[in-house]
């Protein structure tokens, strides 16, 4: 199933796990769209600094500490994806039940395990 992701915390830099994690979207046909600090481009996926022209998300995959998630708290509740996955380090309870109080799956995991071993 293609599964239209938001990769939010993306980086131009290769030796990031979110870069890594655009690339493995990519090779298995999923629609990304990234948000990150800086623009530019991975795999052929524009990396944006803002939210704007996002919608009908399916998954959104995390690559945040829990400060810097802070503000898209709202941003991310007003997405309503199906769910949002919270790789290693950007685990944060507080956004969990804001997350879940919404109908939105959380899911504590690893994009790239989920990937590679045809979970996603």
């Amino acid at each position: 199933m293609n599964r239209k992701t938001l990769v939010l915390g993306a980086s131009l830099r290769v030796d990031r796990y979110s870069n890594y994690v655009i690339n493995k979207l990519v090779d298995n046909n999923h629609e990304v769209h990234a948000i990150g600090l800086r623009s530019g481009e991975v795999s052929g996926v524009e990396i944006q600094t803002d939210a704007t022209g996002i919608d009908d998300i399916d998954t959104v995959t995390l690559y945040l500490n829990p400060l810097r998630q802070k503000p898209y708290y709202d941003y991310l509740v007003d997405l309503a994806p199906k769910r949002v996955i919270f790789n290693p380090g950007t685990e944060n309870p507080e956004l969990y039940q804001i997350l879940r109080a919404k109908n939105i799956e959380v899911e504590v995991a690893c994009t790239l395990v989920l990937l590679s071993t045809n979970q996603y």
